[in-house]
Order: structure tokens, then C-alpha cells, then sequence
């Protein structure tokens, strides 16, 4: 059975069952500023293979990483010109940066797509508190690859059952993802719009 906890506050019990999940390669469930997440470590492809499984989630559609803070960040992906920009301006907070690889993370099997990775710094205090004690996820949303996002904890439980090994739990949450901008090619490109407006995030480059 999985453990769940419901929170209101990071807490450290928690949050080292949490931790000590991720570390064995399970998956585990927190909750992000935008929808809840379905994460587990990056650098062990049995642990990204489960989060591939658990959603039912195509290979091409690769893996995002979630980081702590953008020190961290800058060791998983390469944030330089109008990513750096970027970063600094909305992280943490509800965009995601498509950025090339950095050297440490090249090996990680996150999906097809090898050369470049998905990246965000979340705004929410339980998920930055677990990204500190475990280090940078695999993270993707917690539902049935194709299906809407629940919005609260026990919805993510039916969509994800056992196949996930802890739950944190913090209310009812937004409905709206991240919004993505691959900075990875010559010129920014949306890739999707989210709960951060892209005209916002193009406006930052000018």
C-alpha cells in the first residue's frame, strides 16, 4: 500500500519517506505550484521507466525535470543568453524551460529525446523542500497519459493507484500546467501555454 500524507506544510517525516522512496527508484507524488506531480529520480532509467509505465506515457513524450533552486538547475540543463534570462526572472514559478543538456545529466534515459531537456524550478514549499533532500526529478503530471490532471489528491489516487509508493498531499491545486518555451534553438519558441501568460514570458526577452 502506498503512504500517503496530507499536508499543509512541509514535514520532515514525510518528506524523509518520501526521500527514501526516491532514492529505492519508486515513484512518488507532490504536489507543484501548477498541477500535482508524478516524479522519481532521473539518473536511474528503472525509476524513469516506472513513471513511463505508471501514466501509460509514450516514450517520445520526454520526461521534464524538476530542480531545487538554478545553481542546481545548471547541472542538469545549459541556461545561457535568453534562458539564463529567463530563469531568473520567473523561477521559481510556473514556466518551464526547454534547454540543452548539461554534461551530468546526457546519460539520463528520460525518453527519446537525448539531446535537450524540459526544466523548472517549482514555487511550491513541499516540492522544493523534497527536491533539497532528494535532488533534481523526473518529474510529469499525475494523471493517465491523455487524461486531464486531477485537481486534488484523491483523484490522483485513482488515476495512479499503487503504481506510485508515496503520496504528498496539499489540498486541491490548480488545473492549469507550466507553461513551456524551448530556448534551446536559435530563436524562443512556446511550446505550450499554461498558467503563466507567454506573451509575459516573450515581453522578458525584449
Amino acid at each position: 500500500m502506498p503512504a500517503v500524507f496530507e499536508l499543509t506544510e512541509p514535514e520532515d517525516a514525510a518528506l524523509a519517506v518520501a526521500a527514501d522512496a526516491v532514492a529505492r527508484g519508486e515513484a512518488v507524488v507532490l504536489p507543484t505550484d501548477t498541477v500535482y506531480g508524478v516524479a522519481a529520480r532521473p539518473d536511474q532509467a528503472a525509476a524513469t521507466e516506472r513513471l513511463f509505465r505508471a501514466k501509460g506515457r509514450p516514450r517520445d513524450l520526454t520526461l521534464p525535470v524538476l530542480a531545487s533552486g538554478l545553481e542546481e538547475a545548471r547541472r542538469v540543463g545549459s541556461l545561457s543568453g535568453p534562458g539564463q534570462r529567463l530563469a531568473e526572472r520567473f523561477w521559481p514559478g510556473a514556466l518551464t524551460l526547454v534547454v540543452p543538456r548539461a554534461p551530468g545529466a546526457a546519460s539520463w534515459d528520460l525518453g527519446s529525446e537525448r539531446a535537450t531537456v524540459a526544466l523548472r524550478v517549482p514555487n511550491h514549499p513541499i516540492a522544493l523542500a523534497l527536491l533539497r533532500r532528494a535532488g533534481p526529478l523526473a518529474a510529469t503530471s499525475a494523471n493517465r497519459s491523455g487524461r486531464p490532471t486531477p485537481e486534488d489528491c484523491g483523484g490522483v489516487r485513482r488515476e495512479l493507484g499503487d503504481a506510485v509508493a508515496v503520496y504528498l498531499c496539499a489540498g486541491r491545486l490548480s488545473p492549469m500546467p507550466s507553461t513551456i518555451v524551448d530556448v534551446s534553438g536559435p530563436e524562443p519558441r512556446v511550446v505550450r501555454a499554461g498558467a503563466l501568460d507567454p506573451d509575459e514570458v516573450l515581453r522578458a526577452l525584449r
